[in-house]
């Protein structure tokens, strides 16, 4: 036997060694790897859990080394596959195709209610890997997947990815600053944020990031102006937008969560009589095709989507072949796009 082999053997955990750390049967230890069904949560807590505190490589599922049956990728998306997600996964399968592989897509309001399904991937005969899209599940759940030994990339995660879980996302905190700092510039101070979901890292991001060049001027948000919601639509946009301009001292500017709540601030300010941009400014985030079906056209951020795609396939086909990744999180440059619905202060005459 090679020397790199006995290396290898030594340092990998055996389902015995788990057995015994845990105190339960080989048979329940083979049955947690595999990824088996008929496992109460606690005990397959405690399997994981003992692998972590060995500190060695994960114990083969049964039939590791063996070729899978087939080269599928299996892609979660649990959302609609819109002009926002329709592009990453676009860029996906035609990546996964130039790498020899084909994509098991599963998306839509039927994949976000199979919330079942991590546990079952190391059992999938047709699937060697996962790109998992915004997912919704538990960070817990994503943990248990890593440590299984099942290869996955994380795509725009939902909150900070666990630790060495490979993930792939947009600069959100530097596009969001870029946008700011262009509206400070254009001299507006009372900004209005139609924000999304504020326990998405992209949130929390965008905010750290809309502060920054206004705290540099001596302004800090006040919290009235900033609205928050858990579906970004052009409806919710036009809603929290009308909450705003409807103060007694209103915004001159609104940056929305997403390009589509952008739409709906440009409808709510058309409702009221406001011109774009000579009384309000308005900009949106991701620039899909919609930033450039309206009027004025939208000033946004552009995310680097179909980008965001290729990179999670170029990573899944390294950790696939065996590669150790120096870089596990990886952000991708966002660039700012001015267009027509942003402008400077309008200068009232008392």
């Amino acid at each position: 036997m090679k020397q790199s082999d006995e290396t290898e053997q030594d340092a990998r955990v055996t389902i015995r060694d788990v057995a015994a750390q845990t105190g339960l049967s080989i048979a329940t230890v083979s049955r947690v790897l595999n990824g088996r069904a008929n496992v109460a949560p606690q005990t397959r807590d405690r399997v994981l859990e003992a692998m972590g505190g060995l500190g060695r490589r994960a114990p083969r599922r049964r039939g590791a080394g063996v070729p899978k049956a087939d080269n599928g990728v299996y892609v979660r998306c649990p959302y609609v596959l819109t002009d926002y997600f329709g592009l990453i996964v676009s860029a996906i399968t035609e990546a996964l195709d130039v790498h020899g592989m084909h994509a098991v897509v599963d998306a839509g309001e039927s994949a976000w209610r199979r919330t079942d399904v991590l546990p079952t991937l190391t059992g999938w005969p047709q699937v060697t890997g996962a790109i998992l899209i915004l997912p919704p599940e538990p960070e817990r759940d994503l943990e248990r997947l890593r440590d299984q030994g099942f290869p996955f990339v994380v795509v725009d995660p939902r909150t900070a990815p666990p630790r060495n879980i490979a993930a792939v996302s947009a600069a959100n905190f530097a596009g969001a600053r870029r946008l700011m700092a262009h509206l400070v510039e254009l001299g507006h101070r009372r900004v209005g944020v139609l924000g999304g979901p504020m326990d998405w890292t992209a949130m929390s991001d965008r905010m750290a990031g809309y502060t920054a060049p206004l705290v540099g001027v001596g302004v800090y948000p006040a919290p009235e102006l900033l609205r928050t919601v858990t579906d970004p639509t052009v409806e919710a946009g036009r809603a929290t937008a009308g909450e705003l301009l409807d103060l007694a001292e209103r915004p001159t500017a609104l940056v929305a969560f997403n390009d589509k709540m952008a739409v709906g601030a440009l409808q709510a300010a058309a409702e009221r009589g406001l011109r774009v941009p000579e009384d309000l400014s308005v900009a949106g985030f991701d620039d899909i095709d919609v930033s450039r079906a309206t009027q004025p056209q939208l000033t946004t951020v552009r995310q680097p989507l179909g980008e965001m795609g290729r990179m999670a396939v170029s990573l899944l086909s390294r950790m696939l072949t065996g590669h150790e990744l120096d870089a596990l999180h990886i952000e991708l440059a966002t660039e700012l796009v001015v267009r027509g619905s942003t402008g400077p202060v309008l200068t009232r005459v008392s």
